[in-house]
């Protein structure tokens, strides 16, 4: 109940009841001081006008720096009756996107025309069966379209990222690029450095253009279709293996339709070998 329905019910149950006014608010739960109180009637319209008047001249300011210039002018407010009237008045400030920053290249990428030429990044988002929520990693070689890790997690930072791609390049040669979104992980300081350091050129696709990221968001799909949705992960490590599995069974069985219906990893060995030549249609 409000108070003012409290109130009301107090009022009725000492006229109806013939009950006393401290017995009556002690039944029904109210402070007999709030039931006492009489406001003072004081009007809020020149105080409206004003806080119109400021918020319209500072507009990025919310109803704290208000209360603030109100109290300069000499008004004795109330910071919650300045609030009330700033949502009453609807002058709530939107808050802005943050910027995101560009550390990378953002020109069109080359066609990569043998293996570990580029990689790419993206994440990929599921839930166990109890709702809690984990994230895949998936690293791709663009030529062989081999899936190079699948990392589960239920948290994914930037140095995690860098530590997973500083793992890889352990067991295999350096990637003269990696591609990504601007996704929060992937701009991060630590991204940053470990481009520097590794003098890696790392090219971010522009805002809102997944198909410039092709190559893992086709694998991404893939893996959604044909191993997360046919599966109910009862724990993390439940569905590091299974995906893992699936993972490798990608590489090294599934054929694929633009590698000639070969397995990546076959087509990544025949490459090696030299009997191909040309890049995989994309």
């Amino acid at each position: 109940m409000t108070p003012a329905a409290r109130f009301d019910a107090v009022r009725r149950a000492i006229a109806d009841r013939g009950l006393s006014e401290r017995r009556a608010c002690r039944l029904l739960g109210v402070d007999r001081s709030s039931f006492q109180y009489e406001r003072s009637g004081s009007d809020d319209a020149a105080v409206r006008t004003r806080l119109r008047e400021l918020a319209n001249e500072r507009r990025r300011f919310g109803y704290r720096r208000l209360a603030i210039l109100l109290r300069r002018e000499g008004r004795a407010i109330n910071l919650k009756r300045v609030y009330r009237l700033y949502r009453e008045e609807r002058l709530m400030v939107r808050k802005r996107g943050g910027r995101k920053r560009a550390l990378g290249t953002r020109a069109p990428a080359t066609i990569p025309q043998g293996p570990n030429q580029r990689w790419s990044l993206d994440f990929v988002s599921d839930a166990l069966d109890d709702g809690r929520r984990f994230r895949v990693l998936n690293v791709v070689d663009d030529f062989s379209r081999e899936c190079l890790a699948s990392v589960v997690d239920t948290s994914l930072s930037g140095t995690r990222v860098v530590r997973e791609l500083e793992a890889l390049m352990a067991r295999r040669e350096k990637p003269l690029m990696i591609v990504s979104d601007n996704g929060t992980e992937l701009v991060s300081h630590a991204v940053l450095r470990f481009s520097e350091a590794t003098r890696i050129e790392w090219h971010y696709i522009a805002p809102g253009k997944p198909v410039q990221n092709a190559f893992v968001e086709s694998f991404n799909g893939r893996l959604r279709d044909e191993c997360l949705n046919e599966h109910v992960f009862s724990s993390l490590a439940e569905a590091r293996r299974i995906i893992e599995n699936w993972r490798i069974d990608y590489n090294t069985l599934r054929p694929h339709s633009s590698l000639g219906g070969l397995a990546p990893s076959v087509f990544a060995t025949r490459s090696d070998q030299g009997q191909i030549t040309a890049g995989p249609n994309l």
